[in-house]
């Protein structure tokens, strides 16, 4: 009966750390900030977002990862609008991706994410271009691309393409003519 409770006692503290353990490692930055290149996004206040949500993963390691994702492709086409001297600088308060994450029912341990027309990406954010320490464009958006699915890129299997391919065009149409 001794040894009993004695093992009993030693699964309990073994769970519990295991379960602190979990716990720290999933711990979540509250403003995260990312930074490519010439390109720096403020995520502000990620819990409160959309639709961020990791079907198949750690919380906090999908958000990290999606936000560098997005940092890098926009980071790709920044630099080659941009002057080699200028930045651009978002703060984003709203990001809901392509796609809505559904339970499997049993047929998979993770739920999965369903991209379909019906659920577009979107995107709230302030921006700034800066040059020589200088702001010279500032401005706020809110994005949305109903036509998403149908872009060359929706083939494509880099992550997040559909966000990026969004900012892309924002940048195109918003940025490129005022420079």
């Amino acid at each position: 009966m001794n040894l009993k409770h004695i093992l009993v006692t030693g699964f309990v503290l073994a769970g519990s750390l295991l379960s602190a353990a979990t716990w720290a490692a999933d711990e979540v930055v509250e403003n995260p900030v990312t930074e490519d290149g010439i390109v720096k996004i403020e995520w502000q206040e990620p819990k409160n977002f959309k639709d961020v949500e990791a079907g198949s993963d750690i919380q906090s390691r999908f958000e990290k990862r999606t936000f560098e994702n997005i940092t890098k492709g926009l980071n790709k086409e920044a630099a080659k609008l941009l002057k080699p001297n200028q930045k651009l600088e978002m703060v984003v308060t709203d990001l809901d991706l392509a796609g809505d994450v559904r339970p499997s029912f049993g047929a998979t341990t993770h739920d999965l994410r369903v991209i379909k027309d019906l659920y577009p990406p979107r995107m709230t954010f302030s921006y700034k271009v800066i040059e020589d320490n200088k702001t010279v464009i500032v401005g706020d958006e809110k994005l949305l691309d109903f036509n998403f699915m149908h872009s060359t890129h929706s083939h494509s299997n880099r992550p997040n393409r559909y966000e990026v391919e969004m900012l892309k065009s924002w940048l195109k149409k918003t940025i490129e003519p005022q420079l």
